[in-house]
Protein backbone atom coordinates (compact mmCIF):
# COMPACT_ATOMS: atom_id res chain seq x y z
CA UNK A 1 0.00 0.00 0.00
CA UNK A 2 1.22 3.14 -1.14
CA UNK A 3 2.12 5.72 1.45
CA UNK A 4 0.45 8.55 2.84
CA UNK A 5 2.94 11.02 2.26
CA UNK A 6 4.38 12.26 -0.67
CA UNK A 7 8.15 11.58 -1.00
CA UNK A 8 10.02 14.81 -1.86
CA UNK A 9 13.25 14.87 -3.24
CA UNK A 10 15.87 17.36 -2.17
CA UNK A 11 16.72 20.28 -4.22
CA UNK A 12 18.34 20.92 -5.78
CA UNK A 13 18.82 17.12 -7.37
CA UNK A 14 22.68 17.82 -8.24
CA UNK A 15 24.53 20.11 -5.77
CA UNK A 16 25.14 23.33 -6.97
CA UNK A 17 29.20 23.71 -7.64
CA UNK A 18 31.58 26.83 -5.79
CA UNK A 19 33.47 28.72 -7.78
CA UNK A 20 36.73 27.08 -6.32
CA UNK A 21 35.22 23.52 -7.63
CA UNK A 22 34.43 24.50 -10.85
CA UNK A 23 38.00 26.53 -11.65
CA UNK A 24 40.23 24.25 -9.57
CA UNK A 25 43.34 23.23 -11.69
CA UNK A 26 42.60 25.88 -14.44
CA UNK A 27 45.43 28.60 -15.65
CA UNK A 28 44.64 32.08 -15.12
CA UNK A 29 43.97 32.79 -18.92
CA UNK A 30 41.80 29.88 -18.86
CA UNK A 31 39.83 31.35 -16.26
CA UNK A 32 39.69 34.77 -17.70
CA UNK A 33 36.58 34.61 -19.87
CA UNK A 34 34.51 32.75 -18.09
CA UNK A 35 35.05 35.10 -14.87
CA UNK A 36 34.28 38.15 -17.23
CA UNK A 37 30.84 36.29 -18.41
CA UNK A 38 29.95 35.90 -14.47
CA UNK A 39 31.03 39.75 -13.82
CA UNK A 40 28.29 40.53 -16.33
CA UNK A 41 25.84 37.76 -16.34
CA UNK A 42 25.09 36.61 -13.20
CA UNK A 43 21.67 37.19 -11.67
CA UNK A 44 22.86 39.32 -8.92
CA UNK A 45 24.05 41.74 -11.03
CA UNK A 46 21.03 42.52 -12.89
CA UNK A 47 19.65 45.47 -10.53
CA UNK A 48 22.60 47.15 -11.48
CA UNK A 49 21.86 47.60 -14.80
CA UNK A 50 19.93 50.35 -16.56
CA UNK A 51 16.36 48.58 -18.66
CA UNK A 52 16.54 48.74 -22.57
CA UNK A 53 13.02 49.02 -23.05
CA UNK A 54 11.51 51.52 -19.65
CA UNK A 55 10.91 54.41 -21.85
CA UNK A 56 8.06 51.47 -22.98
CA UNK A 57 4.49 51.27 -22.33
CA UNK A 58 2.68 48.31 -23.35
CA UNK A 59 -1.33 46.70 -23.23
CA UNK A 60 -2.11 43.39 -23.32
CA UNK A 61 -5.39 43.47 -24.18
CA UNK A 62 -5.11 39.53 -25.04
CA UNK A 63 -7.17 37.25 -22.78
CA UNK A 64 -7.71 32.88 -23.03
CA UNK A 65 -4.57 32.62 -25.22
CA UNK A 66 -1.23 32.54 -23.74
CA UNK A 67 0.76 33.79 -26.92
CA UNK A 68 0.03 37.27 -25.84
CA UNK A 69 0.67 37.12 -22.46
CA UNK A 70 4.16 35.44 -23.29
CA UNK A 71 4.73 38.07 -25.73
CA UNK A 72 4.24 40.67 -22.96
CA UNK A 73 6.21 39.06 -20.56
CA UNK A 74 9.09 39.19 -22.20
CA UNK A 75 8.97 42.77 -22.86
CA UNK A 76 8.16 43.28 -19.42
CA UNK A 77 11.50 41.62 -18.25
CA UNK A 78 13.35 43.65 -20.71
CA UNK A 79 11.98 47.02 -18.80
CA UNK A 80 8.77 47.92 -20.38
CA UNK A 81 5.66 48.86 -18.35
CA UNK A 82 3.45 46.34 -19.13
CA UNK A 83 -0.55 46.84 -18.42
CA UNK A 84 -2.83 44.10 -19.10
CA UNK A 85 -6.35 44.40 -19.71
CA UNK A 86 -8.52 41.61 -18.23
CA UNK A 87 -12.55 41.63 -18.68
CA UNK A 88 -14.51 41.93 -15.85
CA UNK A 89 -14.09 39.08 -13.73
CA UNK A 90 -10.21 38.54 -14.79
CA UNK A 91 -8.52 36.82 -17.71
CA UNK A 92 -10.57 33.26 -17.82
CA UNK A 93 -6.93 31.61 -17.68
CA UNK A 94 -6.50 32.83 -14.41
CA UNK A 95 -8.16 29.90 -13.37
CA UNK A 96 -5.87 27.32 -15.64
CA UNK A 97 -4.43 24.76 -13.23
CA UNK A 98 -3.72 21.05 -14.06
CA UNK A 99 -6.75 19.16 -13.72
CA UNK A 100 -8.93 21.79 -12.82
CA UNK A 101 -8.03 21.27 -8.94
CA UNK A 102 -7.92 24.83 -7.05
CA UNK A 103 -4.76 22.65 -3.99
CA UNK A 104 -2.59 23.55 -6.99
CA UNK A 105 -3.68 27.29 -7.23
CA UNK A 106 -1.86 30.15 -5.16
CA UNK A 107 -4.35 32.33 -2.90
CA UNK A 108 -4.17 35.95 -3.13
CA UNK A 109 -3.53 36.64 1.18
CA UNK A 110 -5.37 39.87 0.72
CA UNK A 111 -8.36 39.02 -1.40
CA UNK A 112 -8.94 35.07 -1.13
CA UNK A 113 -8.63 35.13 -5.13
CA UNK A 114 -7.21 31.63 -6.43
CA UNK A 115 -4.81 32.07 -9.54
CA UNK A 116 -3.45 29.09 -11.62
CA UNK A 117 0.94 29.26 -11.48
CA UNK A 118 0.78 29.32 -15.53
CA UNK A 119 -1.01 33.01 -15.16
CA UNK A 120 0.92 33.75 -12.41
CA UNK A 121 3.91 33.25 -13.67
CA UNK A 122 3.48 35.60 -17.02
CA UNK A 123 1.99 38.16 -15.04
CA UNK A 124 5.03 38.76 -13.26
CA UNK A 125 6.26 42.69 -13.81
CA UNK A 126 2.86 43.94 -14.81
CA UNK A 127 0.27 46.05 -13.77
CA UNK A 128 -3.52 44.75 -14.31
CA UNK A 129 -6.51 46.66 -15.00
CA UNK A 130 -10.16 45.35 -15.04
CA UNK A 131 -11.94 47.17 -18.42
CA UNK A 132 -14.98 45.69 -20.39
CA UNK A 133 -14.17 46.55 -23.94
CA UNK A 134 -17.47 45.24 -24.81
CA UNK A 135 -19.27 48.07 -23.83
CA UNK A 136 -19.27 51.41 -25.02
CA UNK A 137 -17.93 53.04 -21.91
CA UNK A 138 -14.82 50.78 -21.94
CA UNK A 139 -14.21 51.39 -25.25
CA UNK A 140 -13.97 55.09 -24.53
CA UNK A 141 -11.32 54.17 -21.66
CA UNK A 142 -9.09 52.20 -24.11
CA UNK A 143 -9.10 55.38 -26.34
CA UNK A 144 -8.21 57.88 -23.15
CA UNK A 145 -5.64 55.22 -22.49
CA UNK A 146 -3.88 54.19 -25.65
CA UNK A 147 -2.97 57.92 -25.96
CA UNK A 148 -0.43 57.09 -23.53
CA UNK A 149 0.67 54.11 -25.37
CA UNK A 150 3.58 52.77 -27.15
CA UNK A 151 2.05 49.13 -28.48
CA UNK A 152 -1.22 47.38 -27.91
CA UNK A 153 -1.83 43.84 -28.32
CA UNK A 154 -4.77 42.34 -28.66
CA UNK A 155 -6.57 38.79 -29.62
CA UNK A 156 -9.81 39.47 -30.58
CA UNK A 157 -11.75 37.13 -33.46
CA UNK A 158 -10.71 38.99 -36.72
CA UNK A 159 -12.43 42.11 -37.37
CA UNK A 160 -14.07 42.38 -33.94
CA UNK A 161 -12.26 45.42 -32.47
CA UNK A 162 -12.69 47.57 -35.64
CA UNK A 163 -16.21 46.78 -35.74
CA UNK A 164 -15.98 48.40 -32.32
CA UNK A 165 -14.60 51.50 -33.45
CA UNK A 166 -11.30 50.15 -31.73
CA UNK A 167 -8.96 48.63 -34.42
CA UNK A 168 -5.94 49.69 -35.88
CA UNK A 169 -7.54 52.46 -38.50
CA UNK A 170 -9.17 53.85 -35.48
CA UNK A 171 -6.98 54.23 -32.83
CA UNK A 172 -4.19 55.53 -35.14
CA UNK A 173 -5.65 58.18 -35.22
CA UNK A 174 -5.92 59.05 -31.81
CA UNK A 175 -2.11 57.77 -31.17
CA UNK A 176 -0.47 58.23 -35.19
CA UNK A 177 2.66 56.54 -33.22
CA UNK A 178 1.11 53.21 -31.76
CA UNK A 179 2.23 49.95 -32.43
CA UNK A 180 -0.87 47.70 -32.80
CA UNK A 181 -0.04 43.77 -32.57
CA UNK A 182 -2.69 41.47 -33.48
CA UNK A 183 -1.93 37.85 -31.99
CA UNK A 184 -3.78 34.73 -33.20
CA UNK A 185 -3.53 30.90 -34.21
CA UNK A 186 -4.00 30.82 -38.44
CA UNK A 187 -4.63 34.74 -39.09
CA UNK A 188 -7.34 37.30 -39.57
CA UNK A 189 -8.71 36.54 -43.35
CA UNK A 190 -8.94 34.01 -46.34
CA UNK A 191 -11.41 30.91 -45.49
CA UNK A 192 -8.92 29.70 -42.53
CA UNK A 193 -9.14 32.84 -40.70
CA UNK A 194 -9.37 31.96 -37.13
CA UNK A 195 -12.59 31.57 -35.17
CA UNK A 196 -13.42 32.20 -31.49
CA UNK A 197 -12.24 29.07 -29.31
CA UNK A 198 -9.20 28.53 -31.41
CA UNK A 199 -6.04 27.75 -29.47
CA UNK A 200 -2.67 27.07 -29.59
CA UNK A 201 -3.40 23.05 -30.94
CA UNK A 202 -5.06 24.49 -34.07
CA UNK A 203 -1.89 26.07 -34.73
CA UNK A 204 -0.10 22.90 -34.35
CA UNK A 205 -2.31 21.34 -36.93
CA UNK A 206 -2.44 23.86 -39.64
CA UNK A 207 0.97 24.35 -40.02
CA UNK A 208 2.32 20.45 -40.55
CA UNK A 209 3.75 19.63 -37.42
CA UNK A 210 1.58 17.73 -35.62
CA UNK A 211 2.11 15.14 -38.72
CA UNK A 212 6.31 15.10 -38.14
CA UNK A 213 5.72 14.19 -34.44
CA UNK A 214 5.15 11.11 -33.07
CA UNK A 215 6.00 7.49 -33.35
CA UNK A 216 6.17 6.19 -37.47
CA UNK A 217 2.78 5.38 -38.70
CA UNK A 218 3.86 1.47 -39.51
CA UNK A 219 4.11 0.92 -35.64
CA UNK A 220 0.68 2.50 -35.19
CA UNK A 221 1.70 5.59 -34.56
CA UNK A 222 -0.50 9.06 -35.48
CA UNK A 223 0.52 12.32 -35.80
CA UNK A 224 1.21 14.20 -32.35
CA UNK A 225 0.80 17.70 -30.85
CA UNK A 226 3.50 18.73 -28.54
CA UNK A 227 2.73 18.63 -25.01
CA UNK A 228 3.70 22.46 -24.13
CA UNK A 229 1.92 25.13 -26.34
CA UNK A 230 4.73 25.10 -28.81
CA UNK A 231 3.04 27.13 -31.19
CA UNK A 232 1.74 29.76 -28.89
CA UNK A 233 5.60 29.48 -27.55
CA UNK A 234 7.16 30.65 -31.25
CA UNK A 235 4.36 32.92 -32.09
CA UNK A 236 4.88 35.30 -29.38
CA UNK A 237 8.75 34.91 -29.80
CA UNK A 238 7.71 36.18 -34.11
CA UNK A 239 5.14 39.11 -32.24
CA UNK A 240 7.98 40.32 -30.06
CA UNK A 241 10.15 40.61 -32.58
CA UNK A 242 7.63 42.48 -34.33
CA UNK A 243 7.02 44.77 -31.91
CA UNK A 244 10.95 45.70 -31.37
CA UNK A 245 11.19 46.09 -35.36
CA UNK A 246 8.66 48.29 -36.13
CA UNK A 247 9.23 50.30 -32.77
CA UNK A 248 12.66 50.59 -34.48
CA UNK A 249 11.31 52.17 -37.47
CA UNK A 250 9.07 54.48 -35.81
CA UNK A 251 12.07 55.85 -33.51
CA UNK A 252 14.40 56.21 -36.08
CA UNK A 253 12.71 56.51 -39.29
CA UNK A 254 9.05 56.98 -40.15
CA UNK A 255 7.77 58.47 -36.73
CA UNK A 256 4.72 56.28 -37.30
CA UNK A 257 3.33 53.49 -35.78
CA UNK A 258 2.78 50.24 -37.63
CA UNK A 259 0.26 47.34 -37.79
CA UNK A 260 1.84 44.05 -36.49
CA UNK A 261 0.46 40.20 -36.76
CA UNK A 262 1.75 37.33 -35.54
CA UNK A 263 0.29 33.52 -35.90
CA UNK A 264 1.36 30.70 -34.20
CA UNK A 265 0.67 28.28 -37.39
CA UNK A 266 3.27 31.13 -39.47
CA UNK A 267 5.78 31.09 -36.68
CA UNK A 268 6.10 27.13 -36.74
CA UNK A 269 6.05 26.76 -40.36
CA UNK A 270 9.11 29.14 -40.32
CA UNK A 271 11.19 26.68 -38.21
CA UNK A 272 10.34 24.14 -39.90
CA UNK A 273 13.21 24.13 -42.48
CA UNK A 274 14.15 20.60 -41.87
CA UNK A 275 10.69 19.52 -43.50
CA UNK A 276 11.19 21.90 -46.47
CA UNK A 277 14.31 20.40 -47.03
CA UNK A 278 13.29 16.87 -46.96
CA UNK A 279 10.21 17.62 -49.22
CA UNK A 280 13.18 19.86 -51.52
CA UNK A 281 14.63 16.12 -52.22
CA UNK A 282 12.39 14.38 -53.96
CA UNK A 283 9.04 15.68 -52.86
CA UNK A 284 8.09 13.12 -50.06
CA UNK A 285 6.93 14.51 -46.97
CA UNK A 286 9.36 13.82 -44.01
CA UNK A 287 7.49 10.43 -42.12
CA UNK A 288 7.30 10.56 -38.22
CA UNK A 289 10.60 8.64 -36.60
CA UNK A 290 9.42 8.58 -32.78
CA UNK A 291 12.71 9.56 -30.31
CA UNK A 292 14.85 8.29 -32.99
CA UNK A 293 16.27 10.89 -35.88
CA UNK A 294 16.03 10.16 -39.41
CA UNK A 295 19.53 11.70 -40.31
CA UNK A 296 21.35 10.74 -37.39
CA UNK A 297 21.95 7.19 -36.16
CA UNK A 298 22.39 7.31 -32.20
CA UNK A 299 21.11 10.99 -31.29
CA UNK A 300 18.14 10.51 -28.63
CA UNK A 301 17.15 10.01 -25.26
CA UNK A 302 18.22 6.37 -23.73
CA UNK A 303 16.91 4.51 -20.87
CA UNK A 304 19.63 3.81 -18.40
CA UNK A 305 20.33 2.63 -15.43
CA UNK A 306 18.59 5.37 -13.19
CA UNK A 307 16.44 7.40 -15.41
CA UNK A 308 17.58 8.97 -18.95
CA UNK A 309 20.48 9.86 -21.17
CA UNK A 310 20.65 11.93 -24.57
CA UNK A 311 23.32 11.05 -26.52
CA UNK A 312 24.39 12.19 -29.83
CA UNK A 313 26.72 10.86 -32.41
CA UNK A 314 26.13 13.69 -34.95
CA UNK A 315 29.33 12.92 -37.67
CA UNK A 316 31.55 10.26 -37.93
CA UNK A 317 34.03 10.83 -35.71
CA UNK A 318 31.22 11.22 -32.50
CA UNK A 319 29.75 8.32 -33.90
CA UNK A 320 33.05 6.33 -33.62
CA UNK A 321 33.67 7.28 -29.95
CA UNK A 322 30.34 6.52 -28.48
CA UNK A 323 31.48 2.70 -29.25
CA UNK A 324 35.03 3.39 -28.06
CA UNK A 325 33.18 4.36 -24.89
CA UNK A 326 30.84 1.16 -24.83
CA UNK A 327 33.98 -0.90 -26.02
CA UNK A 328 35.60 -0.29 -22.58
CA UNK A 329 33.47 -2.22 -20.70
CA UNK A 330 31.88 -4.35 -23.53
CA UNK A 331 34.70 -5.27 -26.51
CA UNK A 332 32.54 -7.60 -28.13
CA UNK A 333 30.14 -4.94 -29.05
CA UNK A 334 32.77 -2.48 -30.43
CA UNK A 335 34.22 -5.22 -32.28
CA UNK A 336 30.38 -6.26 -33.76
CA UNK A 337 30.08 -2.05 -34.47
CA UNK A 338 33.39 -2.40 -36.23
CA UNK A 339 32.82 -5.15 -37.78
CA UNK A 340 29.58 -4.73 -39.63
CA UNK A 341 30.18 -3.11 -43.25
CA UNK A 342 26.33 -1.95 -43.37
CA UNK A 343 27.39 0.75 -40.19
CA UNK A 344 30.79 1.80 -42.29
CA UNK A 345 29.09 4.96 -43.92
CA UNK A 346 26.91 8.01 -42.58
CA UNK A 347 24.09 7.02 -45.44
CA UNK A 348 23.99 3.19 -44.78
CA UNK A 349 23.31 3.49 -41.15
CA UNK A 350 20.52 5.43 -41.27
CA UNK A 351 18.20 2.19 -42.35
CA UNK A 352 15.67 1.05 -39.91
CA UNK A 353 17.59 -2.39 -38.91
CA UNK A 354 20.70 -0.64 -38.49
CA UNK A 355 19.13 1.83 -36.23
CA UNK A 356 17.55 -0.82 -34.09
CA UNK A 357 21.17 -2.34 -34.13
CA UNK A 358 22.88 0.32 -33.30
CA UNK A 359 20.43 1.60 -30.14
CA UNK A 360 19.52 -1.55 -28.77
CA UNK A 361 23.47 -2.52 -28.38
CA UNK A 362 23.90 1.18 -26.89
CA UNK A 363 21.07 0.51 -24.59
CA UNK A 364 22.78 -2.62 -23.26
CA UNK A 365 25.72 -0.24 -22.15
CA UNK A 366 23.04 2.33 -21.02
CA UNK A 367 21.26 0.09 -18.55
CA UNK A 368 24.05 -1.00 -16.45
CA UNK A 369 25.20 2.83 -16.39
CA UNK A 370 24.01 5.26 -13.98
CA UNK A 371 23.30 8.92 -15.77
CA UNK A 372 26.37 10.81 -13.95
CA UNK A 373 28.65 7.69 -14.36
CA UNK A 374 27.59 7.70 -18.56
CA UNK A 375 27.97 11.57 -18.95
CA UNK A 376 31.00 11.45 -17.22
CA UNK A 377 32.29 8.06 -19.30
CA UNK A 378 31.31 9.81 -22.39
CA UNK A 379 32.48 13.05 -21.86
CA UNK A 380 35.69 12.13 -20.93
CA UNK A 381 35.76 11.11 -25.21
CA UNK A 382 33.96 14.58 -26.26
CA UNK A 383 31.00 12.51 -26.85
CA UNK A 384 27.60 14.91 -27.01
CA UNK A 385 25.81 13.68 -23.97
CA UNK A 386 23.50 15.16 -21.37
CA UNK A 387 21.36 13.50 -18.31
CA UNK A 388 17.76 14.15 -19.12
CA UNK A 389 16.13 16.08 -16.35
CA UNK A 390 12.70 14.90 -15.73
CA UNK A 391 9.66 16.85 -14.03
CA UNK A 392 8.53 15.32 -11.26
CA UNK A 393 6.60 16.60 -8.35
CA UNK A 394 7.82 17.80 -5.02
CA UNK A 395 7.10 21.23 -2.99
CA UNK A 396 6.81 24.24 -4.15
CA UNK A 397 8.39 26.96 -2.51
CA UNK A 398 5.97 29.70 -1.34
CA UNK A 399 5.11 33.04 -2.92
CA UNK A 400 3.38 35.97 -2.63
CA UNK A 401 0.67 36.68 -5.20
CA UNK A 402 0.07 40.00 -6.29
CA UNK A 403 -2.90 41.76 -5.87
CA UNK A 404 -3.64 42.91 -9.38
CA UNK A 405 -7.62 44.56 -8.91
CA UNK A 406 -8.60 46.86 -6.30
CA UNK A 407 -11.85 48.81 -6.10
CA UNK A 408 -11.65 52.22 -4.91
CA UNK A 409 -14.57 54.57 -6.43
CA UNK A 410 -12.99 57.67 -8.28
CA UNK A 411 -14.81 60.54 -10.12
CA UNK A 412 -12.39 59.90 -13.17
CA UNK A 413 -9.09 59.33 -14.20
CA UNK A 414 -6.15 61.97 -13.86
CA UNK A 415 -3.87 62.73 -17.12
CA UNK A 416 -1.87 59.98 -16.89
CA UNK A 417 -4.64 57.27 -16.75
CA UNK A 418 -1.53 54.40 -17.37
CA UNK A 419 0.22 55.40 -13.66
CA UNK A 420 -0.27 51.93 -12.21
CA UNK A 421 -4.06 51.90 -12.22
CA UNK A 422 -6.66 49.83 -11.98
CA UNK A 423 -10.07 50.13 -13.54
CA UNK A 424 -13.21 47.82 -12.80
CA UNK A 425 -16.73 48.57 -13.29
CA UNK A 426 -18.99 49.70 -10.40
CA UNK A 427 -22.62 49.12 -10.10
CA UNK A 428 -23.35 52.96 -11.01
CA UNK A 429 -19.56 54.49 -12.17
CA UNK A 430 -16.18 52.30 -12.69
CA UNK A 431 -13.47 52.13 -9.60
CA UNK A 432 -9.91 52.68 -9.78
CA UNK A 433 -6.75 51.98 -7.77
CA UNK A 434 -3.40 53.35 -8.35
CA UNK A 435 -0.82 51.67 -7.20
CA UNK A 436 3.02 51.62 -7.04
CA UNK A 437 5.78 49.68 -9.54
CA UNK A 438 5.78 46.41 -8.73
CA UNK A 439 9.13 44.90 -8.00
CA UNK A 440 10.73 43.57 -11.09
CA UNK A 441 12.24 40.27 -12.19
CA UNK A 442 14.74 40.47 -14.93
CA UNK A 443 15.11 36.78 -15.59
CA UNK A 444 12.62 34.26 -17.18
CA UNK A 445 11.61 31.69 -14.38
CA UNK A 446 12.82 34.08 -11.49
CA UNK A 447 9.82 34.87 -8.75
CA UNK A 448 10.13 37.81 -6.48
CA UNK A 449 9.21 37.07 -2.70
CA UNK A 450 7.86 41.07 -2.61
CA UNK A 451 5.28 41.22 -5.77
CA UNK A 452 2.23 42.80 -4.01
CA UNK A 453 0.47 46.04 -4.99
CA UNK A 454 0.07 48.62 -2.26
CA UNK A 455 -3.07 50.41 -3.47
CA UNK A 456 -3.73 53.71 -2.09
CA UNK A 457 -6.23 56.85 -2.78
CA UNK A 458 -5.67 59.36 -4.99
CA UNK A 459 -7.66 62.34 -6.06
CA UNK A 460 -8.81 62.58 -9.67
CA UNK A 461 -9.32 65.37 -11.87
CA UNK A 462 -11.18 65.96 -15.17
CA UNK A 463 -8.18 66.93 -17.69
CA UNK A 464 -8.37 65.77 -20.57
CA UNK A 465 -5.80 62.93 -21.44
CA UNK A 466 -2.82 63.88 -22.94
CA UNK A 467 0.91 62.63 -24.33
CA UNK A 468 3.50 62.52 -21.87
CA UNK A 469 6.17 65.11 -21.48
CA UNK A 470 10.11 64.40 -21.73
CA UNK A 471 10.33 65.10 -18.02
CA UNK A 472 7.70 62.60 -17.14
CA UNK A 473 8.99 59.98 -19.80
CA UNK A 474 12.47 60.25 -17.88
CA UNK A 475 10.26 59.34 -14.50
CA UNK A 476 11.14 62.76 -12.96
CA UNK A 477 7.70 63.35 -12.01
CA UNK A 478 5.86 62.94 -8.68
CA UNK A 479 2.52 61.31 -8.67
Amino acid sequence: MASAETKVASWPAVPTAKPEEVYAGLSDQAKAYPLFLESILRQEHNFDKPEALSRLRVLDCTTRMMIGHWCSSQLAELGAEVIQVEPPGGDPLRKLTPFGREEYMFTDKETGEKVGGQFLHEMRNKSSITLNVESEEGRRILKDLVVHADVIIENAPPGQWDEWGIGYRQLKEINPRLIYCWVGQRGQWGPAKDKPGMLDPVAQAACGFVHGTGDPKEFGGQPTRSALWVADHVGWSCAAMGILAALTYRDNVSGEGQFVEATSAEAIIRILDYSWAWYSMDGSIRPRYGNWDLAINIYAVNPCKDGYMMVGGGHDRLWYRIWRVVGDEYPAVEEEILGDLRLREVADRLAHDQQVKTYTLLGEWLKDNPRSEAERKLSKQQVASRRAVCQRGGGIPALQVSRTRGRIRVAALREDPLRHHSLSPGKDSWTAKMAGPPDRLRQPGCISAATRFHARRFRATTESPRHLTQEECDGNTTY
